[in-house]
C-alpha cells in the first residue's frame, strides 16, 4: 500500500522548522512544495487551497502553529500562538476539522502554559504530530470498516471532488477503500466528477488515482446522471467536511446534487470521513456557515481568457448540504452509521 503513495501532501520538516505543504492549487501541472513558517503564509496556503481537503487543512494548521511558536520570542510566545490560531481559524468556515486541530494546539498551550518555553514547544510539537497520526490511523479504519461494502470484484464507484490521499495525510477517506480495494486485486473503476469551479475532481482525484495506477474516467459534472441512467455506477463515494448532529452532511458544492442523483437511480450512496468530521454543536444543516468564495473562480479561473461576460454578477458557495435522509449510510472510523444517525454509538446494521 505505501509504495502507491509518491507524495505526502502535508509534513513537517523539523531541520528547517518549518511545515511543508504539497501545492494543489499547481497540480496536476506542477508538483511543487511550499515551506511555511509563518501565519500569515499558512493563513494563505488554506485560503487559496493550496492545501486543502478538511483533514489536511486541521494537520496543516497544526503544523503552521508549531512553526510560528518556534520562530517566536519567548516573552511574547503566548500572545503570538494565540494570534496565529485566530487567524488560522478565519481563513476558511465550513470544515470542522480546522476548528478541531486548532481547539486542541490551543488546549495543549493552556495546560502546558506555565512550563518553561523549551517545554511548551515540545509539548506543541507532539500534539501536532499526534493529531497527524491519529488521522492516519482514523482513515485505515474508515476504509477498512467501508470496504466490506464495495467488497467485489470490478465494482464501479462514482467520487465527487478530492477526498483521497492529497485530502488527509495519507490514505485518504472516500477513496480509501478504492485503494484498499485495488491492493486485493479487485480492479475498482473509478468515475470521477470534474467538480466545477475548481476542478478538484479532474486536477487531483484522476491525477492520484492515475498515479496508483487506478482505471479512472473523469466526466464533466452535468454528465452524473448520464452514468448512472446507463447502469455504469453502482455506488456512490464522498467526502465530507461537516457533518451535523442528525446527519446532515456538508461537503464540495454539487455533492447534494449527486446524492439526489442516486437516490433517483436507486444507487447506494455512502459518506465517508473520521469522527473529528463530526459537529455536535451543529443541530443540522441549516446551521453551517457556508463558505462563499471569489467569483472569478466561476468566470476565469484555470482558462487562457475569461468564460463569462466581464461584470456578470457570480454565486459561487464552496459547499452545499446533503440531507441526511439522502445518505445511505456514514462511515467512520468507529463503525458504520444508518438513519437515523446516532453518533453517540455504533450503528452498522
Amino acid at each position: 500500500m505505501e509504495g502507491i503513495f509518491k507524495y505526502d501532501p502535508v509534513s513537517f520538516d523539523e531541520a528547517a522548522s518549518c511545515a511543508v505543504i504539497l501545492d494543489q492549487s499547481r497540480l496536476p501541472w506542477e508538483k511543487s512544495f511550499l515551506r511555511i513558517d509563518t501565519a500569515e503564509g499558512m493563513y494563505d496556503a488554506i485560503r487559496q487551497l493550496k492545501v486543502r481537503g478538511a483533514p489536511a487543512i486541521g494537520i496543516a494548521a497544526a503544523f503552521g502553529l508549531y512553526a510560528v511558536a518556534l520562530k517566536a520570542d519567548d516573552e511574547s510566545l503566548r500572545d503570538t500562538f494565540f494570534e496565529a490560531s485566530a487567524l488560522l481559524r478565519s481563513s476558511r468556515p465550513t470544515a470542522v476539522n480546522l476548528s478541531y486541530a486548532l481547539d486542541r494546539m490551543e488546549a495543549c498551550y493552556r495546560e502546558h502554559g506555565e512550563l518553561p518555553s523549551g517545554r511548551i514547544r515540545v509539548a506543541l510539537r507532539n500534539e501536532a504530530f499526534r493529531i497527524k497520526e491519529e488521522d492516519a490511523a482514523m482513515c485505515m479504519s474508515v476504509a477498512m470498516n467501508a470496504l466490506p461494502l464495495i467488497e467485489r470484484s470490478g465494482l464501479r464507484i462514482l467520487t465527487h471532488c478530492n477526498a483521497g490521499h492529497l485530502a488527509v495525510s495519507r490514505l485518504g477517506t472516500a477513496l480509501g477503500p478504492v485503494y484498499l480495494a485495488m491492493a486485493k486485486g479487485l480492479s475498482p473503476k473509478v468515475y470521477a466528477d470534474e467538480t466545477r469551479p475548481l476542478f478538484q475532481g479532474a486536477r487531483l482525484t484522476a491525477f492520484e488515482l492515475m498515479e496508483a495506477g487506478i482505471d479512472v474516467t473523469l466526466i464533466c459534472d452535468n454528465m452524473a446522471s448520464y452514468v448512472m441512467g446507463k447502469g455504469l455506477v453502482d455506488v456512490v463515494l464522498t467526502g465530507c467536511d461537516r457533518i451535523a448532529a442528525n446527519g446532515d452532511v456538508a461537503n464540495k458544492i454539487g455533492t447534494s446534487s449527486v446524492a439526489i442523483l442516486a437516490r433517483h437511480y436507486g444507487i447506494p450512496f455512502y459518506v465517508l470521513g473520521p469522527s473529528s468530521t463530526i459537529d455536535p454543536a451543529c443541530p443540522d444543516g441549516s446551521a453551517v456557515e457556508i463558505e462563499q468564495r471569489d467569483g472569478a473562480e466561476v468566470t476565469s479561473m484555470y482558462f487562457a481568457r475569461p468564460v463569462a461576460p466581464a461584470g456578470v454578477k457570480v454565486l459561487n458557495p464552496a459547499f452545499d448540504i446533503t440531507p441526511a435522509e439522502m445518505i445511505t449510510a456514514i462511515i467512520t472510523e468507529r463503525g458504520v452509521f444508518y438513519p437515523p444517525y446516532d453518533f453517540t454509538g455504533r450503528r452498522d446494521g
